[in-house]
C-alpha cells in the first residue's frame, strides 16, 4: 500500500506540473482519498463526441501499479464499449492487457483513443455495437451526437 502511495503522489505532482501539456485531460485527486480521482476528457476532434467533456472515476487498488484502476464514465455516453447505465469500459488496459508503465494520464488517452475508435465486436452497449456491425454509421453518430449533446455539452442559457 506503500508503494502505490508514492507511485500515486509522483502521478499527483506530474499531473500539477503537466496541467498546460495536455489540454483535453484535467485529472484531478480527491483531497481526503489519493485512491479517489476524477478526470475531465474532451470528445475527440471528427468523432460524435467533439464539442463533448465527459467526466471519468477513478477508484485505485492498494496493489496500484500492478493492477488497473477501476475506471467508469460518469458522464452519459453512446458508444460500444461503455455501458450506458454503470459507465463501465471494456477496454483491454483495464484489465487483461494492464502494465504498471500505464499511468491514470496515460489510462485517459487510452479512452479518448478509444471514443475514436469503437471496437463494436466487444461491445457493452450492444444497441450502439449493433448499429456499427450492421454498418450503420450514420445511425450510431447520430444517436452519440445526441448523447454527447444532452450529458457532456454545457447547457446555454
Amino acid at each position: 500500500m506503500q508503494a502505490s502511495r508514492a507511485r500515486l503522489f509522483k502521478e499527483y505532482k506530474e499531473v500539477q506540473r503537466e496541467k498546460t501539456a495536455d489540454p483535453d485531460i484535467q485529472l484531478v485527486c480527491d483531497d481526503s482519498n489519493i485512491f479517489k480521482w476524477t478526470a475531465l476528457i474532451k470528445g475527440p476532434s471528427e468523432t460524435p463526441y467533439e464539442g463533448g467533456v465527459f467526466q471519468l472515476a477513478f477508484s485505485v487498488p492498494e496493489h496500484y501499479p500492478l493492477q488497473p484502476p477501476q475506471v467508469r464514465f460518469l458522464t452519459k455516453i453512446f458508444h460500444p464499449n461503455v455501458h450506458f447505465k454503470t459507465g463501465e469500459i471494456c477496454l483491454d488496459i483495464l484489465k487483461t492487457a494492464w502494465s504498471p508503465a500505464w499511468t491514470l494520464q496515460s489510462v485517459c488517452r487510452a479512452i479518448i483513443a478509444l471514443m475514436a475508435h469503437p471496437e463494436p465486436d466487444s461491445p457493452l452497449n450492444c444497441d450502439s455495437g449493433n448499429l456499427l456491425r450492421s454498418g450503420d454509421v450514420r445511425g450510431y453518430q447520430s444517436m452519440a451526437r445526441m448523447y454527447t449533446r444532452l450529458a457532456a455539452m454545457p447547457k446555454k442559457g
